[in-house]
């Protein structure tokens, strides 16, 4: 798969720089070149989507980078398209990849999430799956940690909606409170999905 970097590029810094200090600018810009020089990567294609929090990927592969590498590797050594749906242990791992071939429902019918233990990496394999990055301000937990994903009520319109495919990929922090498989306006409702949880390093 050959990608193109360059409306990556300029669309990550007219949607950063504005709203970063100087100082921030200048980790952000160190985060965004080390994505692109995609030496984390392991042969996996897909680059991460610009809603991605760069800075906080580039520091928790530092602190993790054997865990990451061997997720890439796996993902980028097997075929996500034709292999079976289900549960995939990476051997010497407590790392599983599941594929789930499903479908995106409205909004109102998705719940969201967020995790304090770990990360969710989640990367649509066929069609385009719509994900929803909620406003802190306008949001609150709803139930308790059970036991490490709580879910939250949320102002819709404050949401913002991103549409993934197959080029790009999400990576959702316990920062990032988040609501996944939601139809797009494509219409598109048939779904292939790839989720691997990795351990979040304080």
């Amino acid at each position: 798969m050959n990608i193109n970097f360059k409306p990556i590029i300029i669309a990550m810094t007219m949607l950063t720089a504005s709203a970063l200090s100087t100082a921030a600018q200048s980790l952000w810009s160190e985060a965004l070149q080390w994505t692109l020089g995609r030496q984390w990567s392991n042969g996996f294609n897909a680059l991460p989507d610009m809603c991605v929090n760069l800075m906080e990927f580039q520091s928790q592969y530092e602190k993790n980078q054997a865990q990451w590498d061997t997720m890439f590797q796996w993902l980028a050594t097997h075929d996500l398209t034709t292999m079976p749906a289900g549960k995939h242990p990476i051997e010497g791992t407590s790392m599983v990849v599941s594929i789930e071939d499903t479908k995106n429902q409205p909004l109102e019918k998705r719940k969201s999430e967020s995790h304090y233990n770990h990360i969710d990496f989640q990367y649509v394999v066929k069609g385009t799956e719509g994900f929803g990055l909620l406003d802190h301000a306008s949001s609150t937990p709803n139930c308790e940690w059970k036991p490490d994903v709580i879910h939250y009520d949320y102002d819709a319109q404050k949401a913002m909606i991103v549409d993934s495919t197959p080029e790009r990929f999400f990576l959702f922090f316990p920062s990032d409170w988040h609501i996944a498989k939601i139809a797009p306006a494509n219409g598109c409702e048939d779904i292939r999905v790839v989720v691997v949880k990795l351990d979040y390093i304080e």
